[in-house]
């Protein structure tokens, strides 16, 4: 059977709940055509790059998917149907990735890399901080 990835976006207002009943859904449409759902993950909630249908963020899920393609083609369509879905993309892929994507990368190291200034730290020029210490009005 053809492997896929495919990534959805939904609109900022739901839930996180509501993203997942969707990925449930989709999940069950798939499976009974016949096809199986690898991983799932879910991006959260993004900023994109241009407005789309007067939203500024989206909830991003990824889902690896192995069915025929008519059970994608009817996700699809049923997705273009959904008001909840802003848009969407299916990659066909020779193999399916069972590490964490590179957007679930790229979160992890932002977590570890801690505070607001990295691994820097605060400048040496000022005592306890970064910023001068404020003056009175009138000094």
């Amino acid at each position: 059977m053809p492997l896929y990835e495919h990534v959805f976006l939904a609109r900022q207002d739901v839930s996180a709940q509501q993203v997942e009943q969707l990925v449930e859904q989709y999940k069950g449409l798939i499976e009974g055509a016949g096809g199986t759902v690898g991983k799932v993950e879910n991006w959260g909630l993004r900023s994109l790059a241009y407005r789309i249908k007067k939203n500024r963020k989206a909830h991003y899920t990824l889902m690896n998917i192995e069915a025929p393609h008519a059970a994608v083609a009817e996700m699809e369509r049923q997705m273009g149907l959904s008001e909840d879905v802003l848009r969407y993309m299916t990659f066909r892929v020779d193999e399916l990735e069972e590490e964490p994507s590179a957007m679930m990368q790229k979160r992890d190291r932002d977590d570890r890399r801690g505070g607001g200034r990295g691994d820097r730290g605060d400048r040496g020029d000022r005592p306890g901080g970064s910023r001068p210490p404020r003056r009175a009005e009138g000094e």
